[in-house]
């Protein structure tokens, strides 16, 4: 059996909640399109993003620890999946619609610089007089400027909702700038849950490949409210070693302690609003998606944690500061000499300017790309 565009989107009536936001119901694109013939928009716009080289190149950049570190750590890509898989979880849960969910998780990191938020820092720094820059702003340019993939309008057409989600993309590290997308309106709930599940899966994650590194250890985490209750769920002992097995169980459990708890918090509040619709959600003057006052305490006091134990750690904070130099070498060399620029990014710097042209290619760059071209520029024994 085929099921038409039309019958997916009265299958999104019927089992959506009321401030589920229908794909039908879409503000539309900025340049008008033929829709699919068995996709919704939402489902088109995801594969829309799937297939950009922007999201291919998040494999090679950095979450926390730098590709080359091993192979077995997280970059933004498989963060992106992972925020993307938590998110489709929640959204279903709550009867929000997966297909807008799910894409807003994996657009809101492709305009992430090379080497995580030390790339971040350095371009800010740089660009402060030319514009600035973020990565919100940065994927937002990407989807809707930069990727050059069909003939008839630059970016990628992407529906309103989900350009929405992008722009009002929040968490500890992420300001929204909404100016031009109904900023007196808060956030869809299906953009609300994109941001809270970022932020679900950097903590936990994050916490993983902390303790596969080594970098941090399960002693250090003696005390932290979460960690404690999550090793009594498991029936893992203080005095115990942490295997890898072990080590999968805990992370697993505390996804699934988080997940719980979310999607009962959003639910109370939900209940509590009595909305009707999507709009009467964006109306509200709180965010609905969020933990519970005990599970945002206990978030708090682990986001600490790893900030000081395991971001501020000394070989964290080695290769930022030698990421924040690749950075800034790379973008002098450019400006001083936009000759040294590849042909046809020089042919860029009339219509965008020498420094946002220099930000755009650099922000663009993975890792190793970046450590490749600063000893391409500065090492006279790589060839150019």
């Amino acid at each position: 059996m085929i099921y038409s565009r039309q019958q997916l989107e009265e299958l999104e009536d019927q089992t959506l909640a009321p401030y589920g936001i229908r794909s039908k119901n879409s503000k539309g694109r900025k340049y008008p399109e033929e829709e699919a013939d068995f996709r919704t928009r939402f489902q088109r716009d995801r594969e829309r993003i799937i297939h950009t080289t922007a999201f291919r190149r998040l494999e090679y950049k950095t979450q926390v620890f730098i590709n080359h570190e091993g192979d077995y750590y997280r970059t933004r890509l498989t963060h992106s999946i992972e925020v993307a898989q938590i998110g489709r979880s929640v959204a279903r849960t709550l009867g929000a619609n997966e297909d807008l969910v799910e894409t807003i998780c994996l657009a809101h990191d492709i305009g992430h610089p090379p080497f995580g938020h030390s790339g971040e820092t350095a371009l800010a720094r740089l660009m402060k007089e030319h514009g600035g820059f973020d990565h919100n702003r940065q994927s937002l340019r990407i989807v809707t400027e930069l990727e050059n993939r069909y003939p008839d309008f630059p970016g990628l057409n992407l529906s309103w909702e989900v350009l929405e989600g992008m722009v009002k993309h929040e968490t500890d590290y992420d300001i929204a700038d909404a100016q031009d997308y109904d900023p007196e309106l808060r956030g869809s709930l299906e953009a609300q849950i994109a941001n809270v599940a970022d932020e679900l899966a950097y903590t936990s994650h994050d916490l993983d490949d902390g303790l596969r590194s080594g970098m941090i250890t399960p002693s250090q985490l003696d005390g932290i409210a979460l960690w404690e209750i999550i090793n009594e769920s498991i029936g893992r002992r203080r005095s115990e070693t942490l295997d890898d097995l072990s080590r999968h169980q805990i992370i697993r459990r505390l996804i699934n302690f988080e997940i719980t708890d979310l999607v009962q918090s959003i639910d109370r509040y939900l209940r509590k609003s009595s909305v009707n619709s999507a709009l009467d959600l964006q109306k509200l003057p709180f965010n609905v998606a969020g933990f519970s006052e005990d599970m945002y305490r206990r978030n708090r006091e682990l986001k600490d944690f790893l900030f000081n134990k395991l971001y501020r750690h000394h070989r964290v904070v080695r290769m930022s500061v030698k990421s924040e130099k690749i950075v800034t070498d790379i973008f002098n060399m450019y400006q001083k000499t936009p000759s040294a620029l590849p042909e046809a990014v020089q042919e860029l710097i009339p219509q965008r300017g020498l420094e946002r042209t220099i930000c755009d290619y650099i922000a663009g760059m993975t890792d190793r790309f970046a450590i490749d071209e600063h000893s391409r520029l500065f090492d006279a024994q790589t060839l150019p």
